[in-house]
Parts: C-alpha cells; sequence; structure tokens
C-alpha cells in the first residue's frame, strides 16, 4: 500500500455525527470554501454556489423546515435513508445535521447536467480539507431531497440562495465531540482490465 499525505488523508477521513458546540475559525472556514472552488467542475463551468451558514437561529430554522417538509414529502426510490426520515423527522430531538455548528449548502445552476457532480466533487474537497485541518465533517442529503420544498426554498432564498438553483447537498462542519469507527470496505467493488 503507497502511504503519502494525500492518500493518507483519504483512508483516514470519517463521517462525523458528534459535534462541539464551538465554532469554527475564520480561517479554517475559508480554507474549506477555498478547496470547494478548486474542484473540477464540467467543461470548467464554476456554475456553483456554496454557501456556509453559522448562524445558530438560522440552522434552528432550516433543521425546523427539514423536519416539517418530511411530514407530506414521498420517496421517489427505496433508498434506506429516504425511507427512514419521515419517521426521524417526527422525534423531538431530530437534528439533520447532528447540530454541527456550520453547513455549507452546495447549490448550482438549473437544468445543467453536471450539476450534482461538480458540486459532490466539490463538498469531497471540503470533507478532505476539514479533515486535513482536525474538523469533522458529514455529508448531508436532506436539503437535496427537499429542493422543491417551497417553505424550505423561500427561507434559503432569503439566506441568499438564488430561487433558480437546484440544491445539490451540504456539508456539516465542525470541531469534533466523538470520533467515528471505519467501516470496513465491501469486497467486489473494484475490477480492473488488462
Amino acid at each position: 500500500m503507497i502511504h503519502n499525505e494525500v492518500l493518507d488523508c483519504i483512508r483516514t477521513r470519517r463521517s462525523t455525527r458528534n459535534f462541539q458546540e464551538q465554532q469554527i475559525k475564520e480561517e479554517e472556514l475559508k480554507a474549506l470554501l477555498e478547496a470547494a472552488i478548486w474542484a473540477p467542475s464540467g467543461s470548467n463551468s464554476q456554475s456553483w454556489l456554496f454557501t456556509a451558514v453559522q448562524n445558530k437561529e438560522a440552522l434552528l430554522k432550516i433543521n425546523e423546515l427539514l423536519k416539517k417538509g418530511f411530514q407530506h414529502w414521498i420517496p421517489d426510490d427505496d433508498y434506506p435513508g429516504k425511507l427512514g426520515v419521515k419517521a426521524m423527522a417526527q422525534r423531538e430531538d431530530c437534528h439533520f445535521f447532528y447540530h454541527a455548528p456550520t453547513l455549507i449548502i452546495a447549490s448550482n445552476r438549473p437544468n445543467y447536467e453536471n450539476a450534482m457532480a461538480d458540486c459532490s466533487l466539490a463538498l469531497e474537497n471540503i470533507f478532505l480539507a476539514a479533515h486535513s485541518l482536525g474538523l469533522g465533517s458529514c455529508y448531508i442529503n436532506q436539503l437535496h431531497w427537499l429542493r422543491n420544498d417551497r417553505e424550505l426554498r423561500e427561507y434559503l432564498f432569503e439566506l441568499g440562495i438564488p430561487k433558480e438553483h437546484t440544491i445539490c447537498s451540504s456539508a456539516a462542519i465542525g470541531y469534533i465531540d466523538k470520533e467515528s469507527s471505519a467501516s470496513p470496505r465491501k469486497d467486489g467493488t473494484i475490477h480492473i482490465i488488462k
């Protein structure tokens, strides 16, 4: 196995679901956002927008709108996370981004085939950069699943996300309160043809 700083960062990164309340430093946030904009994008379009939300009231409002939106939401496939989200939204203590003090929302222009791919590549840069800085991170799907919820979209527009943008995904970021363990890698997921 080859070891270097980048490969070791990839292998040791974990999704964090237990964050400290303390906000990350301004320079750390800037470093994460800069990492995002250096990701590859289709035809180098760089049409994404990264909205970092650190205001506690805004984060609570987003979580409440997610809880409300999932009450009437119908999943469009049988992905287990989608099937369980309605029940999770019923719980009083439900918090979709694990009380992280920073949420980075990735959005992109509509009717663009690479919108999700471009934002996902950028979010991976954020996750790896966060890990390299000693920060925790977690990929959050729920804003994408409710991207067409009227009330949520109106609030995101108030926060500066263009109404016409599609919400791709988001990243919960903060200092790690409890480390996550590594899940074993599944067999049969690599195929080499020579």
